[in-house]
C-alpha cells in the first residue's frame, strides 16, 4: 500500500532496529484512496541516528523538533522522532518537545483523529482514537481533549474547518464546542499562515457550508464579513441574506484562489449601501466600490501576494459591472483584465448569479455566450492590447514623434482599434497616425 519510495526509508530504519511509520495526513489521504502529496515518517531513533544511516540524503531542518528531512529516490520526506510536546505558551509551538519511544505518545498530540493514524512498512494501521471510523462517517473531531488541542496551537480551529471543507466532513459537537470557544485565539496566528488556511478552506468543495455554520469563527481575523450575516437583502432577486449569498456564490465559483477569494469579498460592502424604495424593495447602490475598499484594507492585513492582492480587486471591482455580450465590449474586458482575468470575470459574474433566486438565473446563457464571444476573439489573434497593434513606438518615432507623444499615439491608435473605428492594419494605423499626430 506504501510506494517503493517510503518504504525504503522505512525498512532502512526497521532494519536498524527502530520503529518507523508513515503517519498523519499522509494515511489519511491513502485510505480515503487519494494520492499524498506529502509523505511524513515518524520513528523512534533520534535526529542524529537517522542523519546516521541516511548520510548525505539527509538535512537537519528541525532539530529541535526532531525532525530530519531525508532525501530518497528523488524525493524529499520529513521524518520526525516520536515525541511529546509542552506547553504552548504563544497558542501556536510548543515551548519544548520531549523525544519518547513510544508511539503512542507522538500519535496522542496531533490534531484530528482522521490525521493521528499511523502505518508501518507491512500496511498495518495503528489507530488509537477512532480514525478509521471517523474517516466512513465523515467527522472531524479533535484527539483527546478539544480544549486543549485548540489552546495549544490556534491555528488547528482554522485547519479543522479547512478539512471540513476539503473533505465535505461535518465537524463533531464537542469539537466544533472547542473552535468557537477558542477562536478568539486567532488572533495570535500570523496573517500569513490564516490566508494559506482560508485559501485552502474556500477552495473545498464543502465551503459554502463551512462558511454558513461558521461566520463567528471567520470573524475574528475578516471583521468585515460579520455585518453581512443575517443581514435581509429585501429584494426579489435574492432568497439569501448577504452573507448566505456570499457562502453560496463561494460554492458555485470554480476552485481557483482567485476567483473564491472575490466571492467572499464581492458584497460585503452592501450592508453600508443598503437603500429601501418606496416598494419596500432593498438596494445597494456603489456597493461595489465600497466591498472593493474592504476587500483591499482585508488583503492588506492578511498579508495577501501583491499578484493575488490586484487580481482580486480588480474582479470585486468589476464583478457588478453591466458588460455587453458584444465583440466590442469582450475586447475591452481583455484590455483592462487580460486573458485569464476575463475568463475569471465571466467566472465571478456566473458565480454571483448562481447564488441568486432560481427565478433570476437566466444570466448563465448570457455567460455561455461570452465565452464563445472571448474563444472566438483569441482564436483570430484580435487585437485588445497595445503589444498586438500592428504598428509599435519605432514607427510612431519614423512618423517624427518622440517620448511621452510616442505612448500616447499607441494609445490612441489602440483606442479606435478597440472601438472598431480603424482595423489593425499597419497602413490604416499609420495613416491615421499621419493625420492625427
Amino acid at each position: 500500500m506504501l510506494p517503493d519510495t517510503v518504504l525504503t526509508v522505512l525498512r532502512r530504519l526497521n532494519g536498524a532496529g527502530f520503529a518507523a511509520y508513515a503517519v498523519g495526513g499522509c494515511v489519511r489521504d491513502t485510505l480515503l484512496g487519494k494520492t499524498p502529496v506529502d509523505w511524513d515518517l515518524t520513528t523512534a531513533a533520534r535526529p542524529e541516528q537517522v542523519m546516521a544511516l541516511f548520510p548525505g540524503h539527509s538535512i537537519p531542518t528541525g532539530l529541535q523538533h526532531g525532525t530530519v528531512t531525508v532525501r530518497s529516490h528523488g524525493q524529499s520526506f520529513e521524518v520526525t522522532t516520536f515525541r511529546a510536546d509542552g506547553v504552548y505558551s504563544d497558542h501556536r509551538h510548543p515551548d519544548e518537545v520531549t523525544f519518547s519511544t513510544e508511539l503512542s505518545e507522538d500519535l496522542q498530540r496531533r490534531d484530528f483523529t482522521v490525521n493521528a493514524m499511523a502505518m508501518d512498512a507491512a500496511g498495518e494501521i495503528t489507530d488509537l482514537f477512532g480514525g478509521r471510523g471517523d474517516l466512513r462517517n465523515g467527522v472531524i473531531r479533535a484527539v483527546g481533549d478539544p480544549d486543549r488541542r485548540f489552546g495549544e496551537d490556534a491555528l488547528r480551529i482554522l485547519r479543522g474547518l479547512r478539512f471540513a471543507a476539503v473533505l465535505g466532513f461535518a465537524v463533531e459537537e464537542n469539537t466544533a464546542a472547542a473552535i468557537r470557544a477558542k477562536a478568539h485565539t486567532l488572533q495570535n496566528i500570523a496573517a500569513e499562515r490564516i490566508t494559506a488556511e482560508m485559501t485552502k478552506l474556500l477552495c473545498g468543495p464543502d465551503a459554502c457550508r463551512v462558511l454558513l455554520d461558521f461566520p463567528d469563527v471567520i470573524g475574528v481575523f475578516l471583521p468585515e464579513v460579520l455585518p453581512a450575516v443575517g443581514f435581509d437583502q429585501r429584494n426579489v432577486h435574492h432568497i439569501y441574506d448577504v452573507w448566505g449569498h456570499t457562502a453560496h456564490a463561494v460554492g458555485a465559483a470554480v476552485s481557483d484562489p482567485v476567483v473564491r477569494w472575490t466571492m467572499l469579498f464581492h458584497d460585503l460592502g452592501k450592508p453600508n449601501c443598503f437603500t429601501v424604495d418606496e416598494t419596500g424593495t432593498g438596494h445597494f447602490y456603489g456597493h461595489g466600490k465600497v466591498s472593493l475598499a474592504i476587500a483591499r484594507e482585508a488583503m492588506s492585513r492578511l498579508k495577501f501576494s501583491n499578484e493575488h492582492r490586484d487580481a482580486i480587486a480588480a474582479l470585486v471591482d468589476w464583478h457588478d459591472r453591466v458588460i455587453p455580450v458584444t465583440p466590442k465590449a469582450m475586447r475591452r474586458c481583455l484590455n483592462a483584465l487580460g486573458q485569464e482575468g476575463t475568463a475569471r470575470l465571466i467566472a465571478v459574474k456566473r458565480a454571483d448569479n448562481l447564488a441568486q433566486s432560481p427565478a433570476y438565473r437566466d444570466r448563465q446563457k448570457q455567460l455561455d455566450e461570452a465565452e464563445e464571444i472571448v474563444a472566438e476573439l483569441l482564436a483570430r489573434d484580435a487585437c485588445f492590447s497595445l503589444k498586438q497593434l500592428a504598428v509599435n513606438g519605432a514607427d510612431m518615432m519614423a512618423l517624427g514623434l518622440h517620448g511621452p507623444a510616442v505612448g500616447r499615439m499607441l494609445r490612441a491608435l489602440l483606442e479606435q482599434v478597440l472601438s472598431e473605428q480603424l482595423p489593425n492594419d499597419r497602413d490604416a494605423l499609420l495613416q491615421w497616425a499621419k493625420e492625427n499626430r
